[in-house]
């Protein structure tokens, strides 16, 4: 089979081409893909590809239910013309559940990851419930339920998955099943005690900020919502979370490059345009400040972003990677059925052909109407967006997957400096990428993780922000556990100690560190200031120069070169300057340039005079506004 679409429309969609029937003919042939797959009574989709660390029958189950999910968006938005889809699910609803069955699914009481997929099972039956549950037979409802009601008074860990428990016992209230009011209100309890503010979520007690904010903690209070509007819950809780969405939507509209890309931040990101369902959600709802048509010039840029760069297969499947097959992003809990949600991006296809959201001409993303400056707090980060080239930036000070004063590996995917929507972090823990670093005797680089937050803030047209951490040396635990997004535990053995500062304007970083500790040491480290990670072939353009006149002299340079396969290419590039000897106590400055295509003609000359630091247009910053961060 072959991906067949219809012509671009650029009346409508003068930004993408796409339409809602461009939508559809993505979702109808990644289904019918899969489906090739499935066994002969549709319970497992049995896809080619790695298992999880759970097994081939919960990855089956998790292909079934992640794939079912998209396919409920369409039939509930479509029912006309989706009753091929709902037969085939139909008949894999009964297999998987029925206790005769020798391949049926395992049940939450049985295997953990049956607690997620059940959650994608109840979600889609509620959004279905005339077209498809309520033409199932007494049996196999009874199945369902029975099925269903596993989840009552499991434990579910104290992150996103509590709405999982959430979602289910209110589909099975809904359908005259078991549940227990008390799993609901402490799911509820846990997900109001993760909000820091500003619509922001963390996914634990972690410093843990990611897109999980979005397609989990957004999403599944408004599908709840949806399941039981009656509901007193819902009802005293609507104002509360409809505005927590709109703002957090205000603030992701501003992580979405002109390339379509959402920010290449966090764990994962195998599930690729999944990123787009807070848009969506936030049109099903009505709580967005948004105007529709830049929900969908979002949510279109992310699929076609993925299409055009390779993440459905020859076999129309999608893989594990993020533009085509990485192996190297697979975590513990990824198997072949875990791109698949992925589906939650196409929560749009449960819309009416007629909503606004698909009959508004698309609208310009923040980043398409002019330079871009915005600070979001709760992960203490700042957002740099720039017109000509359309990348979004961060720097990121307050983000790491850890707690404060933890001494852990670095999370390649949450503890850099700098994340962008035009480059993919290098997947290596120890890493000069967008990095500052001490190289050790033996040439082992520190970490800052566990690092504390100074503050972030505005002044003059440039955002600042800054943190401090002790470089520590890590020596991997070889049992630390499967990987969660956190960084590796270990031995530490402490070295100096960063004050870091992050002054930017636009595609410019002037990049300040204080080392304390140094001087003394025996280590006798030197210090490494490392930029942004390209591709050598990209025509994004990365370089790091030192700030001549200040500070301690920073006489050593180079470019990092891993080679071989990453994400986004084939030969992963990072500049860097430093120390060409031990790194003494004091303060050291460099700039740090990302840039789009034809990004060389970008100046990126900071210069240091009278106590001042001077951008290229001559905006200018002073000691003393810097001086908030003294120890």
């Amino acid at each position: 089979m072959a991906l067949e679409l219809p012509p671009l429309d650029h009346r409508l969609s003068p930004y993408t081409g796409l339409t809602r029937a461009h939508w559809n003919a993505s979702a109808d042939y990644l289904l019918r893909s899969a489906h090739r797959f499935g066994s002969d009574d549709h319970a497992n989709i049995y896809l080619p590809g790695p298992n999880s660390r759970y097994g081939r029958g919960s990855d089956s189950l998790e292909a079934f239910a992640r794939t079912f999910l998209l396919a409920s968006f369409r039939i509930a938005g479509d029912p006309g013309n989706t009753g091929w889809i709902a037969e085939w699910y139909a008949a894999g609803l009964d297999a998987g559940t029925n206790p005769a069955n020798p391949d049926r699914w395992p049940t939450p009481g049985e295997l953990g990851q049956a607690k997620v997929e059940a959650a994608s099972l109840a979600v889609g039956l509620a959004l279905t419930r005339d077209v498809l549950w309520d033409k199932l037979s007494q049996r196999v409802q009874e199945q369902l339920i029975a099925w269903f009601e596993a989840v009552i008074g499991e434990e579910y860990p104290p992150i996103n998955w509590v709405w999982f428990q959430i979602v289910v016992e209110t589909f099975l209230a809904s359908v005259g099943g078991r549940y227990s009011e008390e799993d609901i209100d402490a799911g509820l309890a846990i997900h109001d005690s993760l909000y820091r503010g500003g619509g922001w979520f963390a996914d634990g007690p972690e410093r843990a900020y990611d897109h999980y904010v979005g397609w989990a903690f957004q999403v599944y209070p408004q599908l709840w919502a949806l399941m039981a509007p009656n509901d007193p819950r819902v009802t005293a809780r609507k104002k509360l979370d409809g505005d927590r969405l709109a703002d957090f939507l205000d603030d992701f509209s501003y992580l979405v490059g002109s390339n379509g890309a959402p920010l290449i931040q966090g764990r994962s990101l195998i599930y690729r345009f999944a990123a787009a369902a807070s848009f969506w959600v936030g049109e099903l709802s009505g709580h967005t400040r948004l105007a529709p048509g830049l929900a969908r010039r979002a949510s279109s840029g992310m699929l076609d972003y993925f299409v055009r760069h390779g993440s459905i297969t020859s076999d129309g499947l999608l893989s594990i990677g993020f533009h085509g097959e990485f192996p190297g992003m697979k975590q513990a809990y990824s198997g072949f059925g875990s791109p698949y949600w992925a589906a939650k991006g196409m929560l749009g296809l449960a819309l009416p052909a007629d909503h606004p959201a698909w009959t508004s001409v698309e609208a310009p993303l923040p980043v398409e109407t002019g330079d871009t400056q915005r600070i979001i707090a709760a992960p203490a980060w700042q957002v740099d967006g720039t017109v000509a080239d359309g990348v979004v930036r961060i720097r990121n000070h307050g983000t790491d997957h850890a707690i404060p004063g933890a001494a852990l590996a670095d999370s390649p995917l949450y503890a850099r400096i700098g994340y962008s929507t035009h480059t993919f972090p290098d997947l290596t823990p120890e890493s000069v990428d967008n990095a500052v670093v001490f190289v050790g005797p033996d040439g082992a680089l520190t970490h800052r993780t566990g690092l504390e937050h100074l503050g972030t803030f505005s002044a003059d047209g440039l955002s600042v922000g800054a943190s401090r951490f002790t470089a520590n040396w890590i020596t991997p635990d070889p049992d630390a556990g499967p990987d969660h997004g956190s960084g590796v535990s270990g031995t530490a053995t402490a070295g100096p100690s960063v004050t870091l500062v992050s002054v930017t304007r636009g595609a410019v970083e002037l990049r300040l560190v204080r080392v304390s500790g140094a001087s003394g040491s025996e280590s006798r480290a030197r210090l490494q200031i490392g930029g942004w990670p390209v591709d050598a072939a990209s025509s994004v353009v990365s370089s790091v120069q030192a700030v001549s006149g200040f500070g301690n002299v920073l006489d050593d340079s180079g470019t990092f070169v891993r080679s071989g396969e990453h994400p986004m290419g084939s030969e992963l590039t990072i500049p860097w300057v430093g120390t060409a000897g031990p790194a003494y106590d004091g303060d050291y400055a460099a700039v740090v340039l990302l840039a789009g295509a034809g990004g060389t003609s970008v100046d990126a000359g900071v210069r240091y005079e009278d106590g001042d630091f001077v951008f290229p247009d001559g905006t200018r910053i002073g000691l003393e506004t810097l001086r908030r961060f003294d120890a």
